[in-house]
């Protein structure tokens, strides 16, 4: 019987195959040991985790050795997260207080300590770093399975079907040799690892979010993917027929013959597209009206520069640098750390500019597991600039290294989640204060232009004082939207009202884009709203004239471009500006 499972779109593009199924959690006995066996149960922790740790790092041996598509670097940096994870002295200092004081044995102390550093993650405002937690529950799934003695994960790929194929194997390409399609509750890092062959067209996972690490991952390697589709691997039989549709964020199970077919041309027809994209990459992205648009990419690590490169992008309007603070329990990356990896995306993107976003990462962040501060509302509380502000030498930590890259190339420097003037004078101190220090040590540093993130509703409602401070703006629509309607976005009861075409949305957003251009002041949008060819036109008619969005949408996004006449476009932009339900002017 055909049925669907909805998720997520993490990863855009159809994948049609059979299904492999991931195996599921290890179940874990409960049961208190004698005080004589307290150090034989540490020991078995250990000994677990010191075996994963060796697993890993064999896991990074073969890396070296395998191609960016075998191997993305998003999968090696995810997978050093997972090593520090491993080897985090609170981990194992809690299970031996759980085996010690409480005498569990050795697996429920561990899955003790797993929930209850589990639910420090829970509290976190940030989303993505909030999604680590799935990191941290992959790393104590393998020891646990080392413990047990239970192999792999990964359930071997179903061996080809001997007889006569069914109905819906001929229709693909004639022959019974298909592609496999991925249903598991989450991916490690080290789990894609071992699909390096490119062996799986697709997958789907029950959780995760649009920043999980399996939707960088997903995105990195250029496959379909569906996230957050619950129990997709409880409700998928091995071997089921599946369709995995990463535009709708949907999975079609057992589809009939004309479902099938459908799709068939679909993912034909995108394969089509896709080839006509690729001749753009060279193309100059310039309306029909003659205006230059600026196409930039987002990324998350040094090692991304290449690829948006290729992509065409002309610089990158956002660097996320707390992609380097994270997991490492308090151990924050030092100035030379921080400064060789600003100095190698910049020289990845051969002189073209890139904008670097300081921490965006807040007190009840996993910087420290120690740490136990409650937040009433953490999405309203102490993160990006604020922390920052909180602490002022790791601050001029990371200013300094931003600094010093700006040698190598042209440097921006993007500061989040800025509301308030005294912010923005202390931020200005500040960075005047890095240069000192430089100074005062001899240590070369190059010019960079300061920026603010726009994401607040109390800052774009006060443009002109920080046009008056920065050198440019960015508008974060991801959260823009999210303060500016009160949804939570993570939250799956109110995600429907999450709705970047809301008017009080549209209205901030045409504002600092008008404000910035009155007084020369170059603005962009860095948010999902410029990578969505949706919204393209609008954006283009309310005069945004520089994009930035994840390397793999931007040909997309220029073919927008390459077609749209900006003076008309223009007039239109307004009336759906103007309207009570601007989402039908843009259907129509």
């Amino acid at each position: 019987m055909t049925f669907a499972i909805h998720g997520l779109p993490v990863a855009r593009g159809i994948a049609i195959g059979r299904a492999v199924l991931m195996a599921g959690r290890v179940d874990v006995a409960h049961y208190f040991i004698e005080p004589a066996q307290v150090a034989a149960e540490i020991d078995r922790v250990r000994a677990g985790r010191d075996a994963v740790i060796e697993e890993m790092r064999r896991l990074q041996h073969t890396i070296t050795g395998m191609g960016p598509k075998e191997a993305p670097h998003e999968l090696s940096a995810l997978l050093d997260v997972h090593l520090m994870l491993l080897q985090d002295p609170d981990l194992i200092a809690g299970v031996k207080h759980w085996i010690t004081d409480r005498l569990y044995n050795a697996e429920w102390a561990l899955t003790t300590q797993l929930e209850a550093i589990s639910r420090q993650f829970d509290e976190m405002e940030d989303e993505y770093l909030r999604e680590r937690k799935a990191d941290l529950e992959q790393v104590a799934g393998r020891v646990l399975r080392f413990m047990k003695g239970v192999p792999s994960p990964v359930v071997p790929p179903p061996a080809p079907r001997r007889g006569v194929p069914r109905q819906q194997d001929l229709l693909l390409d004639g022959t019974v040799d298909v592609p496999l399609v991925l249903i598991a509750h989450d991916l490690s890092p080290a789990d894609m690892l071992q699909f390096k062959q490119s062996v799986f067209a697709g997958f789907v996972t029950d959780v995760g979010g649009k920043t999980s690490h399996t939707a960088i991952v997903a995105r990195s390697m250029d496959i379909p993917a569906v996230v957050g589709a619950r129990s997709a691997s409880q409700l998928v039989r091995q071997d089921d027929w599946v369709i995995i549709d990463g535009d709708a964020g949907v999975m079609i199970v057992d589809p009939s013959p004309i479902i099938l077919a459908e799709y068939g041309f679909k993912q034909r027809q995108a394969e089509l597209e896709r080839g006509r994209l690729s001749r753009l990459r060279h193309t100059p992205a310039v309306t029909l009206d003659g205006q230059k648009i600026e196409l930039l990419a987002n990324i998350e690590l040094p090692e991304d520069a290449p690829a948006a490169v290729d992509a065409g992008a002309v610089g990158v309007g956002l660097f996320r640098s707390e992609f380097m603070f994270m997991g490492r329990d308090g151990h924050l990356p030092d100035e030379e750390e921080q400064y060789q990896a600003y100095r190698r995306a910049v020289e990845g993107m051969q002189g073209m500019p890139v904008t670097i976003r300081t921490v965006d990462i807040g007190a009840d962040k996993p910087l420290d597991s120690r740490r136990t501060d409650d937040h009433l509302n953490p999405a309203l509380g102490l993160r990006a600039i604020r922390w920052s502000l909180a602490d002022p030498a790791m601050f001029l930590t990371q200013l300094r290294a931003i600094l010093r890259a700006a040698v190598h190339g042209k440097v921006n420097m993007l500061i989040p989640m800025l509301a308030h003037a005294s912010e923005i004078r202390q931020t200005v101190s500040l960075v005047d204060h890095a240069r000192a220090e430089l100074d005062n040590r001899g240590v070369a540093y190059g010019p960079v232009a300061l920026g603010a993130m726009i994401e607040i509703p109390a800052a774009a409602l006060t443009l002109r004082t920080f046009l008056k401070y920065f050198d440019f703006l960015s508008i974060g629509t991801n959260d823009l939207i999210q303060y500016t309607l009160a949804i939570d976005r993570a939250d799956e009861s109110v995600a429907h009202l999450y709705d970047p075409l809301h008017p009080a949305v549209l209205r901030l957003v045409a504002d600092t884009i008008a404000q910035s251009q009155a007084l020369g002041k170059p603005v962009s949008v860095c948010g999902e709203m410029a990578g969505d060819t949706a919204m393209t036109r609008l954006l283009l008619g309310l005069g945004l004239r520089s994009f930035s969005m994840h390397p793999a949408q931007i040909l997309a996004v220029k073919q927008e471009v390459l077609r749209a006449d900006t003076q008309r476009l223009k007039v239109w932009a307004q009336t759906v500006l103007d309207a009570e339900d601007p989402a039908r002017m843009l259907e129509t």
